[in-house]
């Protein structure tokens, strides 16, 4: 991709100590959130962990749910689109950061790209909350799901147990809270590291456990048929991209790569192949195998399905073992989409002129972050549908974050002739990711519509 890019556009060069001299110059005049949360001291391979941890995360535990919307052959046709456009349009998205740090503005900001190429109106009104939706709900799913997991291993020890969803919700709550609290994004590198191999963890005990389960006679039949009416059918299909959207979704970029020391040339691309290595180890995996074994049956959350009837279908310590690695990689990956809202609290309460753990800058970063879990870990007790969380932050956030957006800055900052064929490619990408979008929009808010009748505040699902 840098390769191609490097081609076919002229850039600005400039050497490796006047672009640290540059970032060295733009420290003087950052602001308290940029200063203090994104920093620029990690290597490509820090990038690599902060890039797997924000993207193979549990939500690809839905993949097999998703597949029951679309059948085999759609299935696996959309998970290889949605790895190669998020693939291509991140490298996108890093290739116009990487121009405009070489000229001097390096954006450590989704919003702040948005400013420079589309105009302040829309970082302001449009990408900024866009972002923030995305990010705080994907910290309110985290934090649900590790109340679910939580409750599935107290079950295994205690089928008949009082204790309720919402009071696990609040147990994960607080371990977010402890985590909220570690400094900057760069501090996360080594938490990550950790994230990644637990993310090959519980994979590989998805799987297994599916194929396991496949080949006894304790699952249920194997039924590859869609379920529902026509109109469910097709609605169905948009709600499961939407998921899929989501499970590929990242929304967070330009802050990754503003962890990245200077000079940022080619180091996202790097830590993109770590990221897409261990994608493609998951999520196919996971997803193949998970729908394989249990059909139409599979639930939002295949680590349910090993539990038929209240049953354990798998050993109990097997079960155990696997929401443990699901749990702990859950802390990671919900304290990495805290960053950008520890950005904004950052900026608003702290003051760039005193030390970074100052008693002037400590106490209003310990408030202003417990308060923000203490309201996303409320937000998950009395909202617990993952699913249709999931579906909605992908069909609203993730499609035009990452699927529609990178191609577009693209276009507009490099402006490649409308006879190339990156320009044909990027407009396609735009034209029917858009419309994708906005069907997937109207799917997901239809099947909360329908969910409704089931919705309780604190259901204890």
């Amino acid at each position: 991709m840098s390769t191609l890019a490097s081609s076919t556009i002229a850039v600005h060069a400039a050497g490796k100590d006047d672009q640290v001299k540059q970032v060295s110059e733009q420290q003087k005049e950052l602001d308290a959130g940029a200063l203090f949360v994104l920093k620029s001291k990690g290597s490509w391979v820090h990038c690599g962990y902060h890039l797997t941890t924000s993207i193979v995360a549990p939500a690809l535990l839905s993949l097999p749910f998703a597949f029951t919307f679309l059948g085999w052959a759609a299935g696996i046709l959309c998970l290889v689109i949605g790895a190669l456009v998020t693939f291509y349009s991140y490298n996108l998205l890093s290739l116009v950061l990487e121009h405009h740090a070489q000229l001097g503005r390096r954006h450590l900001r989704f919003r702040d790209m948005a400013n420079d190429i589309m105009g302040p109106r829309w970082g302001r009104f449009y990408v900024g909350p866009i972002q923030f939706m995305v990010c705080y709900g994907a910290v309110v799913g985290c934090t649900l799901l590790g109340g679910q997991c939580m409750k599935a291993i107290y079950l295994l020890s205690e089928p008949n147990g009082s204790m309720k969803l919402y009071e696990f919700v609040i147990i994960f709550g607080f371990l977010m809270l402890i985590l909220a609290q570690i400094p900057s994004f760069h501090s996360l590198r080594h938490i990550n590291l950790i994230s990644l191999i637990l993310s090959l963890a519980y994979s590989a005990c998805a799987t297994a456990g599916s194929i396991y389960i496949g080949n006894s006679s304790k699952g249920p039949k194997k039924d590859y048929s869609l379920k529902g009416d026509t109109e469910s059918r097709l609605f169905g299909i948009f709600n499961a991209i939407a998921i899929i959207a989501t499970t590929f979704g990242n929304g967070i970029i330009p802050e990754i790569q503003a962890t990245i020391a200077p000079p940022v040339k080619g180091k996202m691309f790097k830590g993109l192949c770590i990221c897409y290595t261990v994608l493609i180890m998951t999520f196919f995996t996971v997803a193949i195998s998970g729908y394989w074994a249990f059909g139409n049956e599979s639930q939002s959350l295949v680590l349910s399905n090993f539990l038929g009837d209240g049953k354990p279908l798998v050993p109990r310590w097997f079960i155990l073992m696997s929401n443990v690695f699901t749990i702990l990689q859950l802390s990671a990956v919900g304290v990495v989409y805290l960053q950008p809202t520890n950005e904004v609290l950052e900026r608003t309460f702290a003051d760039p002129n005193f030390n970074e753990f100052s008693a002037r800058n400590v106490i209003p970063r310990v408030v202003s972050r417990s308060f923000s879990v203490v309201i996303a870990t409320t937000i998950a007790a009395m909202l617990p549908f993952f699913g249709d969380i999931n579906s909605v932050i992908g069909a609203f956030g993730f499609l035009p974050l990452d699927f529609v957006l990178p191609v577009v800055f693209f276009n507009l900052t490099f402006k490649p002739s409308k006879r190339s064929p990156i320009f044909w490619l990027n407009m396609t990408i735009t034209v029917v990711f858009s419309a994708v979008g906005v069907i997937a929009a109207v799917a997901a808010v239809r099947q909360i519509s329908i969910d409704a009748t089931t919705y309780r505040l604190f259901a204890n699902i």
